[in-house]
């Protein structure tokens, strides 16, 4: 029999799968009328962007927070807008409604 534990784990991994492939590379000029709606939210690199997206999804207002005030997830400005529209940046994108999260893609 599962534990309540467990039932949550498995419900995490699920998530974590179902978000990870709803997560692909986009243009940034496909997202502009999401930037319109102040829906943007960058992700920085040191963050996994499935585990951002899963964090929202089940509306973990600490992590989010503690993301935020450290600078590691902001909203779209018009400058990174501006730069990305500029070469139309390629950039990994999730959803985690209303939000749309990017990422920049990760130098290997």
């Amino acid at each position: 029999m599962m534990t309540t534990e467990d039932q949550a784990n498995q419900e995490q991994k699920l998530l974590h799968a179902k978000l990870n492939m709803e997560t692909s590379q986009i243009v940034w000029s496909e997202l502009l009328r999401y930037f319109a709606g102040g829906l943007v939210i960058v992700v920085s690199n040191d963050l996994d962007l499935v585990d951002v997206a899963a964090r929202f999804s089940i509306d973990d207002k600490a992590t989010v927070e503690q993301w935020l005030l450290g600078g590691k997830l902001a909203k779209a400005t018009d400058e990174q807008a501006t730069a990305w529209l500029e070469v139309d940046t390629l950039l990994w994108a999730v959803v985690a409604r209303p939000w749309v999260l990017v990422q920049e893609n990760k130098l290997l």
